[in-house]
């Protein structure tokens, strides 16, 4: 059952999507009839139309209703198309090929209903300013007004007309005055604060890096050089270059020889560099990591 409940909404919504399309291919169906002066048949299918209910143009449907019943001589059924027409667009112009006889109909309703229009406009803008809907009963004063420029309107009625103006005009700016003020605009959102960026720190700093202050020597032993190996060299120089790498405690992390003496000092001196201490490197009063190369001379 929930089911069948599902299809038949879903048939709903296909449907009421399917009649504005339906309701557009039937006028454009009237329009060819009219076309083919086939007036009984479109002026019959523009009827089906208007009364089904479905949405469609409604200047369209009684622009064609009244050019049907024109041709068949219906005029005071065309007259009342062409003024439920004005009504719905009052602004309207019959197109300047149509004979002179459709001329002259729309020329005679347009005539006599604009007056009319203007007064019912009017009444509708100032229902709504009664009711303090001051956005819409603008929007119709001056549509009003608008109407009001048309000399249709204003012919053997000028006085008249130019007092309403003046009417319609005096409560248009007084809904204006009523109407809130608009909300100040929002403040420009602050910028984000921008972090600098953050300082590049290398691996390891040496003594070409100016900006940093060089480790502080806490323990630093050689070990002693002596025994039959150092008896043996009496009298001769050996140099020799060790790389330490001393951690942001002060620690040595790693050693390593460089420039080897080829003796066992070499290991001797790898083996103590190891328990040396300092006090570390510091950039920007920070601890660093340091690699420094430490020269010796073996005599």
């Amino acid at each position: 059952m929930k089911t069948l409940v599902r299809l038949a909404g879903a048939a709903l919504v296909l449907i009421a999507c399917a009649q504005p399309a339906a309701a557009q291919d039937a006028v454009g169906a009237a329009r060819d009839l009219y076309g083919s002066a086939a007036y009984d048949e479109a002026l019959a299918l523009l009827d089906r139309i208007k009364g089904s209910g479905q949405p469609g143009d409604v200047r369209v449907v009684e622009q064609y209703r009244a050019l049907c019943l024109l041709a068949l001589g219906r005029q005071a059924e065309a007259e009342r198309a062409i003024e439920l027409l004005f009504a719905a667009d009052p602004a309207y112009r019959v197109d300047a090929a149509a004979s002179p006889r459709v001329q002259s109909a729309f020329s005679s309703v347009r005539r006599r209903v604009l007056p009319s229009l203007v007064q019912q406009r009017y009444l509708h803008a100032k229902a709504a300013y009664d009711r303090k809907e001051y956005e819409a009963a603008i929007a119709q004063f001056d549509a009003t007004l608008a109407l009001l420029e048309m000399p249709e309107v204003m012919q053997g009625q000028e006085a008249a007309f130019s007092d309403m103006r003046t009417l319609i005009t005096g409560f248009r700016d007084l809904a204006r005055a009523a109407m809130p003020p608009p909300p100040p605009p929002k403040p420009a959102a602050a910028p984000e604060p921008v972090a600098p960026p953050a300082p590049v720190r290398k691996p390891f700093y040496t003594a070409d890096d100016t900006d940093v202050t060089a480790p502080a020597v806490v323990s630093q032993k050689m070990p002693r050089w002596e025994g039959p190996a150092a008896q043996a060299m009496k009298g001769m120089k050996r140099r020799g270059v060790i790389e330490v790498t001393i951690g942001e405690s002060g620690a040595v992390e790693s050693v390593v020889m460089r420039q080897p003496t080829s003796t066992v000092f070499d290991d001797m001196l790898l083996a103590e560099a190891r328990k040396w201490q300092y006090r570390p490197a510091k950039k920007d009063g920070a601890p660093v990591k340091y690699r420094k190369l430490i020269q010796f001379t073996l005599e």
